[in-house]
């Protein structure tokens, strides 16, 4: 079996695109088609995204046709543990993918066009000379905040206070001191465990909920900030799926940590400000204003970032390869 690919990466963080050998999804809605993915596929992912073609940090896009009327095609998104719901690094890098291979006609100075994520409906405007494409500012679905200071009893760590806010994905966003710790003196090692504790922690508890669509009701993963004030770039680690940490800034995080910023006074709707990453990566985010939502408070927000083309190729999996569809290594020599 063959499968081929592009690879692109957005703040180092990688973006490998499906463009041949995946079977054609028939679910009626984008998360018929990811549960379709998920249940009967599975397989396809692991090849891609698993050794000995991939590694713990890699992403991947299935594009599928869209069910929305509106969309130009359909994403799933897909990483080391499954599939997300919402990828803004992803996102950033697609709108490159699809003015330079022809799925979207080029318009200069900007392309606009809309994708459709497993989380709803993502429009891109896509800033486009002589045929290549730079920044790509998205705007997603409305964003909002879960809940605020809630008390997690952490396993090791203690009782942590953090909120949850929503931007295609659900996330714990708090400051890397509520674990004791520093962001940029502590080994990225310690804040990855501690996060990923936390993450662990809140799945076990009550569940969480999306307002309209039951399979979005998921804990995706942990962000944890620096102290910078609402004026100052921000530096933060997004640790999701289990424990993948994020080489970008995380688009889909910028989203719900804006909502968040919005909603505790800190941004108004117009300001922009900049995220940075661990790679030094930089995402710059805006309110464009309140959105309407089922959830009070809810905000439409615009992230943008440049994504890079970085090759291309094909996977073959023979027959007879015992870790042909993918492996990851064990913890210890009896998990063989």
């Amino acid at each position: 079996m063959r499968l081929s690919y592009l690879d692109y990466h957005t703040c180092g963080e990688p973006v490998r695109i499906v463009i041949g050998g995946y079977p054609e999804l028939t679910g009626t809605t984008i998360l018929d088609k990811r549960r379709q993915a998920r249940e009967h596929h599975d397989h396809l992912r692991r090849a891609m995204m698993l050794e000995p073609r991939g590694h713990a940090g890699m992403y991947g896009v299935i594009p599928v046709k869209a069910s929305h009327p509106d969309a130009a095609f359909g994403v799933l998104f897909t990483h080391n543990e499954g599939y997300s719901t919402m990828c803004g690094h992803a996102t950033i890098a697609l709108g490159r993918y699809a003015i330079e291979h022809g799925l979207v006609p080029a318009v200069e100075p900007l392309t606009r066009f809309a994708i459709e994520a497993p989380c709803g409906l993502v429009r891109l405007a896509c800033e486009v000379k002589s045929g290549k494409v730079g920044t790509v500012t998205f705007e997603s679905v409305p964003a909002f905040v879960q809940v605020r200071d809630r008390v997690v009893d952490v396993p090791g760590l203690g009782p942590i206070t953090t909120d949850i806010a929503y931007g295609g994905a659900f996330y714990c966003i708090l400051p890397a001191s509520r674990f004791g710790l520093d962001l940029f003196e502590t080994p990225v090692a310690r804040i990855v465990e501690a996060a990923g504790a936390l993450t662990d922690a809140v799945r076990a508890g009550p569940a969480i909920t999306h307002p309209t669509e039951p399979d979005l009701g998921f804990l995706y993963g942990t962000i944890v900030t620096d102290e910078a004030g609402p004026d100052a770039t921000s530096f933060n680690l997004c640790v999701f799926a289990e424990r993948q940490i994020d080489r970008s800034p995380t688009g889909s995080g910028v989203t719900a940590r804006m909502a968040l910023d919005h909603a505790k006074g800190l941004i108004g709707s117009g300001r922009t400000r900049l995220f940075r990453s661990i790679t030094g990566g930089t995402f710059s985010g805006s309110v464009l204003g309140q959105a309407d939502y089922p959830v009070p408070g809810a905000v439409t927000v615009a992230v943008g970032g440049t994504g890079h083309f970085a090759g291309e190729g094909a996977f073959t999996i023979e027959a007879d390869d015992p870790l042909g569809w993918g492996f990851e290594l064990p913890a210890r020599f009896a998990e063989i």
